[in-house]
C-alpha cells in the first residue's frame, strides 16, 4: 500500500515539489516521502477522528469528487503542518504543495483501488490501512450493507454492527454519531 501511494506520490510531485524553485532540489525526496507517509497517516486521523463514514464514501465510490469530501481536506491540513515541522517548508510553499499534490494521489488511490484490473491496491487495504484493522472485508460489507445502492449512515451502522459494535469500528464511529 505505502509503495503504491509513493508512487504515485511521486508521480504527482512535478511542478509542486521537483520543479518548485521554494523546495531545494535534495530536499525533493524527503517531501516526497513526507507527503506520502502523512497521506497514510491523515487517512488514519481522519478514520478515528469521525471521517469514517467519508473514507467508506470515498472508496466505495472510487473517489467520487475527492475535492469536495472532507477527507481531503483533512489529509491536507495534516500534509502542510507535518511539511512545515518535520522539513521546516513555510506555511505558504506546504499550503500549495499539499494543495496540488493531496487531491490528486487520493484521486487516482481511490480510482486504482475501484479498477478490477490493478491489483496493486484495493478498497480492503486502504481502509485496513487508515483503520489499522487488516483482513476485514470492509468492501463486502459495505456492499452488503447498501440496501439502496447507496451509503448512507444507516448502512454505516450496519457495517459497524457487523465489527461487534463495542470497540474498532463500532467506536470509531461513535464519533461520527457523538456517542461514546
Amino acid at each position: 500500500m505505502f509503495e503504491t501511494l509513493m508512487n504515485l506520490v511521486q508521480q504527482q510531485s512535478g511542478q509542486a515539489v521537483v520543479n518548485n524553485p521554494a523546495i531545494p532540489n535534495e530536499q525533493n525526496d524527503s517531501v516526497m516521502q513526507t507527503v506520502a507517509s502523512s497521506i497514510l497517516s491523515g487517512l488514519g486521523q481522519q478514520a478515528q477522528g469521525g471521517g469514517l463514514g467519508n473514507l467508506l464514501g470515498m472508496v466505495v465510490n472510487g473517489g467520487g469528487n475527492v475535492q469536495e469530501n472532507p477527507v481531503t481536506g483533512g489529509v491536507q491540513q495534516h500534509v502542510e503542518q507535518n511539511l512545515m515541522q518535520k522539513l521546516g517548508i513555510s506555511p505558504q510553499v506546504a499550503m500549495s504543495v499539499a494543495s496540488a499534490v493531496v487531491p490528486m494521489v487520493l484521486g487516482k488511490l481511490m480510482n486504482k483501488a475501484a479498477d478490477p484490473n490493478d491489483s496493486s491496491v484495493d478498497g480492503n487495504s486502504i481502509l485496513g490501512a487508515a483503520t489499522g484493522k487488516q483482513g476485514v472485508d470492509w468492501m463486502g460489507m459495505a456492499g452488503s450493507a447498501m440496501a439502496d445502492g447507496k451509503l448512507d449512515m444507516n448502512d454505516l451502522l450496519r457495517v459497524a454492527g457487523q465489527q461487534g459494535g463495542g470497540g474498532g469500528l463500532g467506536g470509531m464511529l461513535g464519533g461520527l454519531f457523538g456517542g461514546r
